[in-house]
């Protein structure tokens, strides 16, 4: 995923101005959209007449070829080039150079109404932070037919919309609508980096963590008009780019309960083969016993491994201030310090030694009993060996730094 902080595009575009003349900026990205742009450009000036708000229409240029600048300055548009290619790069030059205290945001392939603009800044008025657009019925919006594909309106958006919904605790019911409206403040406090279409998720992931006022809008979903070239978006590319965004963005679902599962896995398969034996139930061979042990340790070595990654992840990210202050997590390494953990490690490389010591002593290695002290001391001293490590590796990352 590319990423860029806001202040790295600023030299590009130039400083915005907030300028208390213009109450709402409406910002449309844009790259070679000629055969729609001036009937978005007319439609949003109607908007404005519409709503008698003191407004502007940027149109945030991606190094168009097909002439939309020169069609955006004939109709009265303020022309931004960026010349970072991306949908988030365009968004955030644009965004960057508007001079209102509201901002919307609406694309240029006609496929969003924004004689419907009204509403979001009616909305903006009542003090939310966050207006979204909804195009699915759920929401109270409407899909035109043949303008959202098969894989978008029945399984890509809806599942997305529902991953937010239960990881993110964020309800809302179209994640990916690019019809949307917010306040200055509230972006600014945002800090988004994602340069593709992941940012118009990473804006309503990163709500939650300000908690924000948010309000869904219904909106109608038209077909796009565009005939000179594709949608930019790719189905394939673009979907996987906002899957791994989410995971990314939730240490919890990516590393930290796969990792607990895992764990919880090899030590039932442990007991398992354990009470086998105790109860004399006949194995198939010592083979078979020790491909149960190998499996039962690897799951354990695995989990404990992702559990690690989670909190490594959690502790990068806070720091960075990529994602707020936990203060659950915060109370863990109240309790689980360095000393702590390396106390506890040292417990489990003596007990492992000690086990593994106990395994090897026997004359013949398969005998059931001693074949699975020598497995879980095995393991024991991995555990220990992992935690001395990631130990001092999470106090590395959890410094903090000028």
């Amino acid at each position: 995923m590319s990423t860029v902080k806001l202040s790295s595009i600023k030299p590009i575009i130039g400083t915005s101005a907030f300028s208390e003349d213009i109450e709402v900026s409406i910002v449309i990205p844009c790259l070679d959209e000629a055969d729609t742009l001036e009937n978005c450009i007319r439609a949003a000036q109607e908007a404005i007449e519409k709503s008698q708000a003191n407004a502007e229409i940027i149109i945030a240029d991606n190094n168009s070829t097909d002439g939309s600048d020169e069609i955006a300055r004939r109709n009265g548009a303020r022309v931004v080039l960026v010349k970072e290619k991306g949908y988030g790069y365009a968004l955030m030059g644009g965004i960057a150079a508007a001079k209102g205290k509201f901002i919307v945001m609406g694309d240029a392939d006609e496929s969003h109404d924004l004689l419907e603009i009204p509403k979001f800044i009616e909305k903006l008025h009542e003090d939310f932070d966050f207006v979204l657009g909804c195009r699915f019925p759920k929401g109270g919006g409407k899909i035109t037919s043949g303008s959202m594909s098969f894989l978008h309106r029945w399984i890509g958006n809806p599942m997305f919309s529902l991953l937010v919904r239960r990881w993110y605790r964020i309800p809302v019911h179209d994640v990916n609508c690019g019809f949307r409206g917010f306040t200055r403040e509230f972006y600014e406090k945002l800090d988004l980096r994602c340069t593709g279409m992941e940012f118009a998720v990473e804006m309503v992931i990163k709500s939650s963590f300000q908690n924000a006022r948010i309000f869904e809008i219904p909106i109608t979903h038209h077909p796009d008009r565009r005939v000179s070239h594709p949608p930019h978006l790719r189905t394939f590319r673009d979907g996987w780019r906002t899957f791994r965004f989410l995971l990314m963005y939730s240490p919890r679902w990516l590393f930290l309960l796969p990792g607990i599962l895992l764990v919880l896995l090899g030590l039932f398969i442990f007991g398992f083969s354990q009470f086998r034996i105790s109860q004399g139930s006949e194995m198939q061979n010592n083979v078979k016993v020790i491909q149960t042990l190998v499996i039962a340790s690897l799951a354990i070595l695995c989990g404990y491994q992702s559990i690690l990654f989670a909190i490594f992840t959690k502790s990068f990210a806070i720091n960075e201030g990529l994602l707020p202050v936990d203060k659950q997590f915060t109370k863990f390494f109240e309790i689980v310090n360095l000393e702590r953990g390396l106390a506890a490690a040292s417990i489990a490389l003596f007990v492992g030694i000690v086990f593994l010591i106990i395994g090897i002593s026997e004359s013949n290695i398969l005998i059931f009993d001693t074949l699975h002290l020598f497995f879980f001391g095995a393991t024991l001293i991995a555990l220990g060996f992992q935690t001395i490590l990631s130990g001092f590796f999470t106090s590395i990352l959890g410094m903090k730094r000028k």
